[in-house]
Formats: structure tokens, sequence, C-alpha cells
């Protein structure tokens, strides 16, 4: 079971934004991607102001993406987001970490050190970590949203837990935590997508309180396995499918 303090370490990495916006900057007018989860939800989520999406997908030796939960993450976006220009999905392989866990700040210096692609004219850009190592927090998470344009996988964490005998497939579970920390960029549960009606699982920071739901805590933890009834990916509920419309997704 998880335990309350992972919450509070993921809220805070939630609400911290770096000191100054040059991290990533080639200039003064740059978009600023050091701001809290969620302060992008309504860029990522309309039509009015980006209109295409370019995702980047970084990983480390032998944790490349599974194709098909690729496909899945592009499907799910399609369907949520209002992006008339499209949705464009690149990989690229950057160099390992020694190391077997990886804090939040650890995974924010390895994107600091690595991101090449970033919002500009009418695309909004999110980079997307699959590592080798293990969260720090907690060794049973298995992602984390921690930028308002930035999550990661925890690629060993993810592959120690499915696509073995009596497991669920790696792509599902993949897929899961893709989607639930892309649900956190756009604004779920309560954090730039504003509720329509209380849903939000106080317990747990910002997640819903319906356990058949993707933004349900478990689908960034191991704690899913026990949830994923027949291995299918939980979808969203009526509940943040409205927090999203309201906020100009689809």
């Amino acid at each position: 079971m998880i335990k309350k303090t992972i919450f509070s370490i993921l809220a805070v990495i939630s609400v911290i934004s770096c000191n100054g916006d040059n991290e990533f900057s080639n200039g003064p007018s740059d978009y600023n991607h050091t701001r809290p989860v969620g302060a992008s939800a309504n860029n990522l989520l309309s039509n009015n102001r980006y209109t295409s999406l370019l995702i980047e997908i970084q990983y480390m030796p032998g944790y490349a993406p599974d194709s098909q939960a690729v496909e899945y993450l592009k499907n799910f976006l399609s369907a949520t987001l209002q992006k008339n220009g499209g949705i464009t999905i690149t990989q690229r392989e950057i160099s390992g970490t020694s190391s077997a866990s990886l804090s939040a700040e650890d995974i924010r210096q390895i994107e600091n050190a690595n991101r090449k692609v970033f919002t500009g004219g009418s695309t909004m850009a999110v980079n997307i970590l699959y590592t080798n190592g293990q969260y720090s927090g907690s060794s049973n998470t298995l992602g984390i949203a921690y930028r308002n344009t930035s999550i990661a996988l925890f690629g060993k964490t993810i592959r120690d837990n499915s696509g073995g005998i009596g497991q669920i497939s790696r792509a599902k579970l993949e897929a899961t935590v893709l989607e639930h920390e892309m649900g956190h960029l756009i604004g779920l549960v309560d954090l730039g997508s504003q509720m329509q009606s209380d849903h939000k699982d106080s317990a747990n920071g910002n997640h819903c309180n319906n356990q058949k739901c993707l933004m349900y805590y478990a689908s960034e933890t191991t704690d899913i396995l026990s949830f994923l009834t027949g291995g299918n990916i939980p979808q969203l509920d009526n509940n943040c499918k409205a927090d999203l419309k309201a906020n100009g997704g689809k």
C-alpha cells in the first residue's frame, strides 16, 4: 500500500518551479517549461494558441518504449486534446545513469542535460523520460509528473512487474502509466483543470476517487496491478472528462 509520505513528496514536486526560467531558454520569449504540473493544462488541451503537439520520448539503453504503448498514448491524446495540427511522438536514446535510485531532482537534472524539444510557434512540446533506475521516493512508483510539460517513467520497475507469466502485458501497464501521468499534465485532478464536481481523493493527493478511473492513485504505482481487471487500460471517468472539456479539451 502506498504511503502518504509519497504523495507529500509528489505534491512538493508539483508546486516547485525552478529559480529562473533559463534552464531551457534560448531567448526571453521562450515558453517556460519549468512551471508546476498542470500549469500548461489549457495550452495542452485547447486549440486556441497551440494547434499541434510534439512529444519526445528519451529513453535509457535497454528501456526503449513499447511501440504498442506509444500507440495507445497517441490514441488517448487524440481523443482528449483539441489539436487540429496533429500529435507527433518521436524517440531518442540517451545515456543511462549509473544510479539504481533516482530522486525528482536527479530526474530534473537529466532532463536539463538532454531535452531538445521545446514549445514554439503553434506547437506545444512535452518531454517523456524512461529511466533505468527506480524512484528513490518509493520503489513501487511507476511514473511521476514533475513539471508542466515533463513526465518520467521508471523503466525497470515497469519491466519487473509486467510481461512475465501471470503478469499484465508490458504494453498495457506502460500505457496506463503514460496516460495517467499525461492526465496530470492536462490538469487532472484539480491541478489546472477545474473540477466541475468534487471527485478528488483527498487522502491520495491529486487523484480521482473512482477506483475504475485512469486517474485513481494506483495507476502510477504497482498497486494498479490489483485493479487492472482483465488487463484492460483504465479509462477516464465522466467527472474527469467533464473537467477536461471545460478547460478546452474534447
